[in-house]
């Protein structure tokens, strides 16, 4: 039989039986959907995680945060105890520490202008955050030594906050009021995006450190602080000693645990690579389970066509259709109803890859990528849900066919 009319068979009798082919189709489109979308939006978070990793702790950076423990979560040991004569004495005494900025927040502060009221990221760092986070003022300036020195009420905002608090007005020069202390725009930092757990880094009032401290959440110790180091490959032995600084510093004895938390390149890079195994590895895995499943459901649909269709069989092997004939038209009609709905999962599963990575802030995702992974996933299921229904079809004996 010429497989023109073979394929144009399939084609009748997928029409005709709308629901069954409707179930496969669903099958197929949902597993490709979810492997589409766990690989757009799984590259792009990657990337984005890479990019931010990078730009915010780098090779050459140390972070040492207030309070023992685990990093960005986990039992903590004593806190509120880092100070600024810390950091000085740290750079002081270790010539491989080449610049340092000191951190101190309020993560969700009250920021007003006007009568628009948002909630913000309030941060309080040095002149030195500009160099030392490689974030600088895309409009207006930043804060100098001088204005942190003399506890300025100035402020640099990020494009978040221009959005919802000044509603298109220029914000350089304008006021705003963090809780009840007034402060002075002078500048708008570089886009940002997000960071690794999240959170929105365009929506930020960074002032200086001093200023924060003295005037907003009335302490005499911060939160955090980055060095930045001359010779990268010397960080643990920076590590080492910067421990050794803060511990005598603290008047902590030898079976005291550190009441802060220092955290090297080394970590940074192992925090990246668990982030990667679980973007590259268990996400796809979950994906690949609901494709096997719908593999699984087309071909019960097809066996149970097979079963449907015996006399259908058995008359057409009567008048001359031969063993691969009613394999390959078992073939096509799976074929055809799971990349149809393959290709529709691409497009579905590639919609909400793009819609999360414009609401997180990923950038943009791949399309090559996707459809390429996407019609061979697509294939791969038509064909495991057709093959040993076609099989089973070819083998029914006409006689026992048509009984």
């Amino acid at each position: 039989m010429s497989p023109i009319r073979i394929v144009k068979h399939s084609v009748r009798t997928m029409a005709r039986f709308k629901l069954r082919t409707g179930f496969m189709m669903l099958g197929s489109m949902v597993g490709v959907a979810a492997l589409t979308f766990v690989l757009s939006a799984g590259r792009a978070a990657e990337r984005k995680t890479i990019e931010t990793v990078s730009r915010m702790f780098g090779d050459s950076a140390i972070l040492i945060e207030d309070g023992g423990g685990h990093f960005a979560g986990g039992p903590r040991g004593q806190g509120s105890r880092l100070k600024l004569d810390d950091l000085d004495a740290i750079a002081r005494e270790l010539p491989n520490v080449e610049s340092w900025d000191p951190q101190q927040g309020l993560p969700g502060g009250s920021v007003r202008h006007g009568d628009v009221t948002e909630r913000a990221r309030v941060m309080g760092e040095s002149e030195r955050s500009e160099h030392v986070w490689g974030r600088k003022a895309s409009r207006g300036e930043y804060f100098d030594a001088a204005a942190v020195k003399a506890a300025d009420r100035v402020a640099v905002v990020g494009e978040t906050v221009v959005r919802t608090l000044f509603k298109g007005e220029d914000p350089l020069g304008a006021e705003i009021r963090i809780g009840s202390v007034p402060f002075r725009v002078i500048g708008v930092l570089e886009p940002w995006g997000t960071d690794p757990h999240g959170m929105d880094r365009d929506n930020e009032v960074l002032v200086p450190i001093t200023t924060l401290m003295r005037r907003v959440t009335n302490v005499d110790t911060i939160a955090s602080a980055k060095l930045l180091l001359r010779n990268s490959n010397d960080a643990e032995r920076t590590s080492t000693e910067i421990r050794r600084i803060l511990r005598a510093r603290h008047a902590l004895a030898a079976n005291e645990p550190d009441d802060f938390t220092i955290i090297t390149p080394a970590e940074v890079r192992g925090m990246v690579a668990q982030v990667q195994k679980v973007l590259f590895l268990y996400l796809p895995l979950v994906a690949g389970v609901a494709l096997v499943v719908g593999a699984l459901v087309s071909a019960i649909l097809m066996l149970v066509s097979v079963n449907a269709r015996t006399g259908e069989i058995g008359l057409r092997r009567a008048v001359g259709a031969g063993i691969g004939d009613i394999r390959l038209q078992f073939l096509v009609e799976s074929a055809a109803t799971t990349i149809a709905g393959g290709a529709l999962g691409i497009a579905l599963g590639y919609a909400a890859a793009r819609a999360a990575a414009s609401r997180m802030h990923l950038g943009e995702v791949e399309l090559i990528t996707t459809l390429l992974f996407g019609i061979a996933a697509s294939t791969a299921v038509g064909l495991l849900a057709g093959t040993i229904p076609a099989m089973r079809a070819a083998r029914l004996h006409p006689v026992d066919a048509l009984r």
